[in-house]
């Protein structure tokens, strides 16, 4: 029973998905590349620090500043499954440390990217953020999803840390894609003719 209740929990998500990321992208698409880009998750612990190391990794030398922050504590590690699932995409969780969301970091961001819709609901409420500014990083998955958040790996397996990872890097690239023409890495060139700069 409980299975069939998750599952049901999922169906809106599974079919608003492709409107959902066609809107998200559109948003993207039309506004300037952003300056400042700010990961948000609970605990600034699993998601969002992936979430930023990667994107960091894409932009490369493209000068945009790239964060990341939680609701809760501050100044805890990555744990070692985070360590180790993050280790397998190229990135190194260890010297991690959590940041509390503040004001001022809100702020200092253009474009804040949240793993769920109850943080991005925080997000504006708090800090009265505009929702435009706001982006569900889930809803730019280019695969059928279950769930529009991103999962939770806190007190999880491994494998639900990898499962986040693989899909948080899916829906970075998708995010890089439509705000720099999918030029990557400290090697890429100017951005895609066209696009705004």
């Amino acid at each position: 029973m409980a299975q069939l209740l998750k599952r049901l929990r999922g169906v809106p998500d599974r079919l608003l998905h492709a409107r959902r990321r066609q809107v998200a992208l559109a948003s993207l698409l039309a506004r300037r590349p952003p300056q400042h880009v700010l990961a948000v998750c609970n605990g600034n612990i699993f998601r969002s620090p992936f979430t930023a190391a990667v994107l960091r990794r894409a932009v490369g030398s493209r000068g945009v500043g790239v964060d990341s922050a939680g609701f809760l504590g501050p100044g805890r590690p990555a744990p070692p499954d985070a360590v180790a699932a993050a280790a397998s995409h190229g990135v190194d969780l260890s010297p991690h440390r959590s940041r509390l969301l503040t004001g001022d970091l809100v702020r200092w961001a253009d474009l804040v990217l949240v793993m769920d819709e109850r943080q991005r609901q925080m997000v504006c409420d708090r800090f009265g953020r505009a929702r435009r500014d706001v982006v569900i990083l889930g809803d730019l998955d280019p695969q059928p999803v279950t769930s529009r958040g991103i999962e939770d790996p806190v007190e999880q397996s491994v494998e639900v840390c990898r499962r986040a990872y693989a899909r948080i890097e899916r829906c970075v690239t998708e995010l890089v894609n439509a705000l720099w023409g999918g030029a990557t890495g400290a090697a890429a060139g100017d951005v895609t003719a066209g696009r705004r700069r």
